[in-house]
């Protein structure tokens, strides 16, 4: 028997990147699926319980001003999620 895996997918205009860079105080440099590098935080409510380590999948929410150069990580996706993820085709 399979079990059911909740995924968060990206909606509206978030979007999924690949961590390049730790640079310390929640911050990490990400490539983006849109070939874009943006510097990206994790906001305050999330930054006790999503541990952020490099090379990992993340899904960032640019923010409204400067969306091509900041986001904020809204979700990281294990290994199993990873493989989900590109069966859907929303990773290359």
């Amino acid at each position: 028997m399979e079990e059911e895996i909740r995924i968060r997918l990206p909606k509206g205009n978030e979007i999924l990147g690949v961590v390049e860079e730790k640079l310390g105080g929640a911050h990490f440099k990400v490539a983006c699926m849109d070939e874009k590098i943006r510097l990206c935080r994790i906001p305050g409510a999330l930054k006790r319980g999503l541990w952020i380590d490099l090379d990992m999948i993340v899904l960032v929410r640019p923010w409204e001003n400067q969306s091509d150069e900041r986001g904020d990580i809204i979700s990281k996706y294990n290994q199993q999620q990873i493989k989900i993820l590109k069966d859907k085709g929303f990773l290359k």
